[in-house]
């Protein structure tokens, strides 16, 4: 999202749910992140929680979890009769990518923040995460709303393919930006400006 304008388009990253958001519907916490008109949101981790880490760590009951399995479909197929173009991506790397980005993690203090305790737990179970995600695909990968692989152990070629495969679902046009030339500055040789002591700068460190 670093060169979209955060007015339209914005991430949407939900927290685990609170004990009240427990006695909603499922769906019901992503509801009021749904765009409007106009729109792009991007769900970093969505409801599809509830068929992967929720699965495999037992954060649900095996009859939460196929519920949840036979209502997505269902769910996803109203937002698009509603009008949503609804896109669902699975960035797929392999295990030992995996550990090479969890590591960068621990030793890089701009990506520590990235690396939750569910991430080291999750080494341990790769191959059910792998089942889970064989599960989900096999129950909600629709015509209607199908998902769509990802290779991603090569960060830049798959957000370069996943962006062009974004843009070919969605229907839009180009558009000429007109040039804007700047107006030149008019000095204004009344205004004096004041002293820098009269104002608390920030220490310099560069």
């Amino acid at each position: 999202t670093e060169n979209l304008n955060p007015r339209s388009c914005r991430v949407a990253a939900l927290a685990k749910p609170s004990d009240r958001e427990k006695t909603q519907w499922y769906f019901q916490r992503y509801i009021s992140h749904l765009p409007s008109a106009g729109e792009i949101i991007l769900f970093d981790r969505s409801w599809y929680n509830r068929a992967g880490v929720e699965r495999v760590m037992g954060f649900c009951s095996d009859k939460e979890y196929i519920e949840f399995l036979q209502t997505a479909p269902e769910f996803e197929r109203m937002l698009i009769r509603s009008g949503i173009i609804l896109l669902k991506y699975w960035f797929s790397v392999s295990a030992g990518e995996q550990i090479k980005r969890f590591q960068g993690r621990i030793t890089d203090p701009t990506k520590v923040w990235k690396l939750s305790p569910m991430d080291v737990e999750s080494i341990n179970h790769w191959e059910d995460y792998s089942e889970a995600k064989d599960n989900m695909m096999e129950h909600t990968d629709t015509d209607i709303c199908p998902w769509y692989m990802v290779e991603s152990d090569v960060k830049k070629k798959a957000r370069v393919n996943c962006i062009s495969h974004i843009l070919s679902k969605i229907p839009y046009t180009d558009i000429d930006y007109p040039v804007v030339k700047l107006p030149e500055r008019t000095p204004e040789e009344e205004y004096e400006r004041p002293d820098r002591s009269n104002y608390n700068y920030v220490p310099e460190k560069l």
